[in-house]
């Protein structure tokens, strides 16, 4: 790996200086969703991402000063992908409940769907374009949150507003160097018809997709998209599955060798769940997201990876199961000794953006730690 160069004639407050302290685990309070109990409406565990935080410091994988709190995605970070037809639609609390399947939303005054169910999935959409440079400049980085890959520029879907996966693309395209392919491996029981849609036409994107083919969204015009296409039937156990991801995923690597690997590594591929449809055991996730994470070590190339959809409250548990496993079989890194320095307690309130060095100069991030 190389250090990465930020272009600074482009500016945002989402390219930050991350102290070397800090461990390229991208999360902040705001991701989870409390309002009156609407969320219990959906399916979703809108509150997995606290609880996977928590049981990383049970196990003492990070403490609160050691990970990068996540920012808020401003309207002209989300304008690099999205119209502004779409932002504006968003005004629309109608519109909000259509995407993210709570109908009792469209009752809400927009202000307050903005605040508790907006604002969130923003900071978290922000969280994923924070790892997608942490990814490069560390060699791996993991947003607790995110992975919104059924929302494309100009249509949201699936409880995806934003699309986190395409931005985090876009932005390390057009402003850090060097970085000018990507390959999406979308593991997801869904099929990821947002980004999809979005690089339809783009030959610096490779997409892997591996899919439940009988349930939501069958987007057959984003299918063209796809370059690796894996189609599972009902009840798909660990066995095949597991052998269909390790096959494909070196046989994309192999393909085309990206500058980053962006991986959708959803839970709702677990058995019980209930709109996913497989039967994938948690030793077999945690099996899943290992094989992802080894390909890449074994190529130097960084991995950002996205936790995307789980509709049981015994997901969160996995993921974190699953980052815990990473770690102790050295795919990613962590702070050897335990001790945080002054500078990364607070999270990015102490980071200095990129945007702020003399627009004649560049800013070159930390040197990649040892994955």
């Amino acid at each position: 790996m190389v250090e990465s160069v930020v272009i600074t004639q482009v500016t945002s407050g989402l390219y930050l200086e991350v102290p070397s302290s800090c461990l390229p685990i991208v999360y902040s309070p705001v991701y989870n969703i409390t309002f009156m109990g609407l969320e219990k409406l959906h399916p979703f565990d809108s509150g997995k991402w606290g609880k996977v935080i928590h049981f990383l410091k049970e196990e003492k994988l990070i403490s609160d000063g050691s990970i990068v709190e996540a920012r808020e995605a401003a309207e002209e970070d989300l304008l690099v992908v999205h119209t502004k037809r779409y932002l504006n639609r968003l005004k629309w609390s109608l519109v909000v409940a259509s995407i993210t399947e709570i109908p009792p939303l469209l009752f809400l005054p927009n202000f307050l769907v903005q605040r508790r169910v907006l604002r969130p999935l923003r900071t978290q959409t922000g969280g994923t374009i924070m790892a997608g440079k942490l990814a490069v400049d560390r060699g791996w980085a993991i947003n607790v949150g995110g992975g919104f890959h059924h929302c494309s520029s100009d249509k949201g879907g699936g409880f995806c507003a934003y699309a986190d996966i395409t931005l985090a693309i876009k932005f390390l395209f057009e402003r850090v160097e060097g970085i000018s392919r990507a390959t999406i491996i979308d593991l997801d029981a869904h099929q990821g018809n947002g980004h999809e849609r979005d690089f339809l036409d783009d030959r610096r994107v490779f997409i892997m997709d591996v899919y439940n083919r009988y349930i939501y969204p069958g987007d057959g015009y984003a299918k063209r998209a796809i370059k690796r296409k894996v189609e599972l039937d009902w009840g798909t156990e660990d066995d095949e599955y597991l052998g269909k991801v390790e096959l494909h995923t070196e046989g994309a690597l192999n393909e085309v060798r990206p500058d980053i690997i962006v991986y959708n590594a959803g839970t709702d591929i677990l058995d019980g769940d209930p709109l996913g449809g497989l039967a994938i055991s948690p030793q077999g996730i945690v099996k899943r997201d290992e094989i992802v994470f080894r390909a890449a070590r074994r190529r130097g190339i960084p991995i950002l990876m996205v936790t995307s959809g789980g509709y049981q409250k015994r997901t969160a548990r996995i993921i974190a199961d699953s980052i815990i496993n990473l770690r102790r079989q050295g795919l990613i890194g962590g702070n050897e000794d335990g001790e945080v320095t002054e500078e990364c307690v607070g999270g990015v309130s102490l980071m200095m953006s990129s945007s702020d060095s003399s627009p004649s100069s560049v800013s070159t991030g930390p040197a990649p730690n040892t994955i």
